[in-house]
């Protein structure tokens, strides 16, 4: 994913403090029509800043409602926006609340005073302890919504495990529990200060590393085998983790998007959740609603994998041919409704008339005809109304060596023309009838 410098004012390469660029996606036509921040968790993670806080931020200047899902971490936007518009905006909410207004870092908490209904920033870089201006909307939603402070950067891992330490001993001295005497560690604290801070336990830092990262340490050796060994592989994992019949949460389905990634199979890894999750026949359909996000983690603008999607429909309608065949139609028209097949890949699909499936390929693309014909219909219509939206009935074109006031009208100018033209062949017609 490219990068880009949280400060952009700052053209330096080897600025340190990176974040993702901003990806925008544009769902829904006519009035639902709503722009989808995809990557909005990890561009606030970057910034240390809650997800809603940009997101609301883009709602405030753009006067547009927002829709913040934590649950499936997805952030939206009412409205048709550019990518490259909400870019700017996100650089002026970095500006008001990520940087530091003395030394321009983004290494900034932020502090809220719920009694005197303020906001500062307090800086870790240069020690700047600023406030923030309470006229912009946003600082409402701060004041009712402030961010968690025990879990900044910057505090003590130590601090934070003895503080959770301490919290479980009192749940446990309420339920009658026995605990260690604690007179002596209170009275190594008295002595030591706050050494204690300085110094943690090996064994709690090694639960704070990243479970992916280790995982790329110590299975590599997987990389070295054949694409259908690792698809055994994936498909193992997927079925271990799927075997509830509700809707995947969240940890879950990151795990399975972060498994195919490091086994190289993303693209391919649609057939084998099509393969797990299409077991019962009769309830595709719903199983498509239910896990749409964990589909769009791997479909969203990747055509490659929208088509190794549909071949893992093929094969699946090739082991359930009585209950699939008549509902072809159906299944492609949820996928297409959910966003996770796109309109170009489905026509294409139907046009190459390849299928994975060569005994029910012919059947498969004739009970799918009457859907691609009703998109390519719309398609169709699309294009008619942006044309017709194009053309103007009176063409107005600016003289710039002239007044701004003066206009030329560009009808009158065709019109004086053809008139011209006619009165000239007139005359040729008077000349050759003379001339015979």
């Amino acid at each position: 994913m490219a990068s880009v410098n949280v400060n952009r004012n700052l053209t330096d390469q080897f600025y340190r403090y990176k974040m993702p660029k901003l990806l925008a996606k544009v769902e829904g036509k006519g009035n639902g029509i709503k722009t989808v921040i995809v990557n909005m968790v990890d561009i606030a993670k970057a910034l240390n800043r809650p997800p809603m806080y940009p997101t609301k931020y883009f709602g405030c200047v753009l006067g547009a409602q927002v829709n913040c899902d934590v649950k499936n971490e997805r952030y939206i936007v009412n409205g048709s926006h550019d990518a490259a518009r909400l870019q700017d905006l996100l650089d002026g909410f970095i500006k008001k609340y990520v940087l530091c207004a003395s030394c321009d870092n983004p290494e900034t908490t932020l502090l809220v005073n719920h009694k005197k209904g303020t906001i500062s920033a307090t800086c870790k870089a240069c020690g700047h302890l600023g406030s923030i201006s309470s006229q912009d909307k946003l600082t409402t939603y701060i004041l009712k919504c402030p961010p968690d402070q025990q879990n900044a950067p910057g505090a003590s891992v130590s601090k934070r495990k003895k503080k959770e330490r301490e919290e479980k001993c009192r749940k446990d001295g309420q339920n009658g529990r026995s605990g260690s005497p604690q007179h002596d560690s209170d009275e190594f604290t008295a002595e030591n200060g706050d050494q204690d801070n300085d110094w943690c336990d090996p064994t709690e830092v090694a639960e704070d590393l990243d479970n992916s990262a280790l995982k790329k340490l110590t299975l590599n050796d997987d990389l070295e085998k054949s694409v259908q060994q690792r698809m055994q592989i994936f498909y193992d994992f997927v079925k271990e983790k799927t075997l509830t019949n509700g809707p995947i949460d969240v940890a879950i389905q990151k795990e399975i998007l972060s498994e195919a990634e490091r086994l190289e199979v993303k693209d391919k890894a649609a057939i084998v959740l099509c393969e797990v999750l299409f077991r019962d026949p009769t309830k595709i359909p719903e199983k498509i609603k239910a896990n749409r996000n964990l589909f769009l983690r791997f479909t969203l603008d990747n055509p490659k994998c929208q088509k190794y999607l549909i071949r893992g429909f093929e094969l699946t309608v090739k082991e359930f041919p009585i209950e699939l065949l008549p509902r072809v139609a159906t299944i492609l028209k949820t996928f297409y409704d959910e966003d996770i097949l796109d309109e170009k890949v489905l026509i294409d699909w139907a046009d190459k008339k390849k299928s994975a499936v060569k005994e029910l390929g012919t059947q498969i693309f004739e009970r799918a005809q009457k859907f691609i014909d009703w998109l390519k219909i719309a398609e169709e219509e699309d294009d008619d109304d942006d044309d017709e939206e194009e053309e103007d009935e009176v063409q107005v074109v600016y003289d710039e060596r002239s007044r701004p006031d003066k206009i030329i009208e560009l009808e009158e100018k065709k019109q004086s023309e053809e008139v011209k033209k006619l009165l000239n062949k007139d005359k040729d017609l008077d000349i050759d009838i003379d001339a015979i």
